[in-house]
């Protein structure tokens, strides 16, 4: 049986770790090099990394930071941030990551999925979108959820998908940072979706969010979370543990 994947996720503002809401309202939470070993030693099955204003800014992600991460993790590492070429995805598996995990840079140019998963494979395109309820569609989001594309989101995870990528990351923008619980009917519509693994963001508040999303939505592979990890609300160990005492499969720690 495929066990399901425990991923935190590091979003990286100016070198540092930050969190907020809603994605706004960020705070300063810890070096990604410390966090990032802390969470490889702990038991995390992936690490997610993001440089969260590099697409805003309009400039390539801080490739000096991922070598130091790259450098202290012993799990798989997705990349994301300022994702615009090939040579982007170059650059940042020469750094160290495993996946890469593109958003703004595919909505402004589709074919990038394509050409990338061509060069270096789908399972190393990983298609992240940030989604959030808009007069009553779901529309994706750029720019760090800046920015409302107007794209209707299951239309474009499904053309991503069909283009080569071969993982999608979930973003709910509507549950993010709540710690509400994550966002099943948004889930439940892209993972009946796609065929592809589906990576659920967003709204993690408690070890019993991700034993809900499991039981519910059973084709959903993984859940990322940021801040219950962050600041030591969840221990990685005893979210395994109970995952496991519920009958849902989890590499152990």
């Amino acid at each position: 049986m495929i066990t399901k994947r425990i991923i935190p996720c590091l979003d990286v503002r100016d070198g540092r770790v930050v969190k907020g809401v809603n994605f706004e309202g960020l705070r300063d939470v810890s070096s990604p090099v410390e966090l990032g070993a802390y969470y490889s030693d702990a038991g995390a099955d992936e690490l997610v990394f993001y440089d969260i204003t590099a697409s805003a800014e309009g400039r390539r992600l801080f490739t000096d930071i991922l070598r130091e991460v790259a450098r202290t993790v012993f799990i798989p590492l997705t990349v994301g941030g300022g994702i615009n070429t090939l040579e982007d995805f170059d650059r940042v598996l020469k750094c160290g990551a495993d996946k890469v995990s593109v958003n703004s840079g595919a909505i402004r140019r589709p074919e990038l999925i394509e050409e990338a998963a061509k060069r270096y494979g789908s399972q190393c395109v990983v298609l992240s979108a940030d989604v959030k309820r808009v007069g009553g569609e779901y529309h994706v989001f750029a720019r760090g959820g800046r920015e409302d594309t107007g794209l209707e989101a299951l239309a474009w995870i499904k053309r991503g998908v069909e283009s080569g990528a071969g993982e999608i990351v979930l973003n709910s923008i509507d549950t993010d940072g709540v710690k509400g619980g994550f966002d099943l009917p948004m889930l439940r519509a892209v993972s009946d979706l796609v065929s592809v693994p589906v990576i659920a963001s967003g709204g993690a508040g408690s070890i019993q969010d991700f034993v809900t999303l499991f039981k519910t939505l059973p084709k959903v592979d993984a859940g990322l979370a940021a801040s219950i990890f962050h600041f030591g609300e969840v221990r990685i160990a005893d979210l395994k543990r109970a995952l496991k005492e519920q009958g849902i499969p989890v590499r152990e720690v």
